[in-house]
């Protein structure tokens, strides 16, 4: 399989999980679940689907335990909307990728850093005033 398709089946598998989790799966624990990215071997035998739920870090455990029960409800409407010789395995795994992006965001937040406009300020007082040319113009 080229990379290309491979790439558009991974996009394909994001869109229909991400749907059916929004629109169809009435268990409480995957609400407000998000797909952040798909990654599937050539073969189309393994599809890796990385989730989030919203950056709530305290839900990994339950919200892993409910996908992988419906792991089965998800492969069989996959079959369903996609046209693939095989429906791959589906492996869900916990995307702690939001959760980076807030600890950096909190480490950078607690840097004692000057606003730029002091920065300008005081580089163009320590600097000398620019000399003027006694050669004529």
């Amino acid at each position: 399989m080229s990379k290309i398709r491979q790439e558009r089946t991974a996009e394909d598998i994001r869109l229909i999980i991400s749907d059916l989790l929004y629109r169809d799966v009435s268990d409480p624990r995957l609400v407000d679940l998000t797909v952040t990215r798909v990654l599937i071997d050539r073969e189309l035998q393994h599809a890796n689907i990385y989730v989030n739920a919203l950056g709530d870090e305290s839900r990994k455990t339950d919200v892993m335990k409910a996908l992988d029960k419906a792991a089965g409800f998800f492969r069989y409407e996959l079959a369903q909307r996609m046209s693939l010789r095989t429906v791959p395995e589906l492996h869900f795994h916990w995307d702690p990728t939001l959760a980076f992006a807030q600890e950096v965001d909190e480490i950078l937040s607690n840097l004692d850093i000057p606003p730029e406009e002091e920065n300008l300020a005081e580089s163009e007082e320590q600097s000398p005033p620019p000399q003027q040319s006694n050669l004529p113009s």
